[in-house]
């Protein structure tokens, strides 16, 4: 049986743009900034809706320095201003959602990176 891995592998070119991090020399894998890890943690995401200010309790699936990953009962939209509160220290940052993803049953998947996050946002040792 013939391997196609080989072929498709070097028929496949990586082409860094300004938004992907660089990528490693040895396994040409994109690094990310910071550890990330899953932890369930309560936060208040706050957002204008135009209408005036919303909120939603939502509890994140992944941590890290940079951001969160939450699912959030309300649809937000890609770069929406938020103010992410995490509920268990009391720690408060403006951030942007960056991404969303699937809805599930529980709520919306919304990808949130903090605006100059202090480094013990989490109360984690990341």
């Amino acid at each position: 049986m013939a391997d196609f891995r080989t072929k498709r592998i070097n028929s496949v070119s990586f082409k860094p743009n300004e938004t992907a991090a660089k990528a490693t020399t040895i396994t040409g894998i994109e690094k990310r900034r910071g550890v990330r890890v899953n932890s369930q943690v309560l936060v208040a995401v706050e957002w204008d809706s135009g209408d005036g200010l919303l909120r939603g309790e939502a509890k994140t699936r992944v941590v890290g320095p940079y951001g969160c990953l939450v699912v959030l009962k309300k649809y937000l939209n890609v770069d929406q201003r938020v103010q992410l509160t995490n509920l268990a220290n009391g720690n408060s940052s403006p951030a942007v959602v960056v991404w969303c993803g699937n809805e599930r049953a529980e709520g919306w998947e919304v990808g949130i990176e903090l605006i100059n996050p202090e480094m013990n946002f989490w109360g984690l040792d990341l």
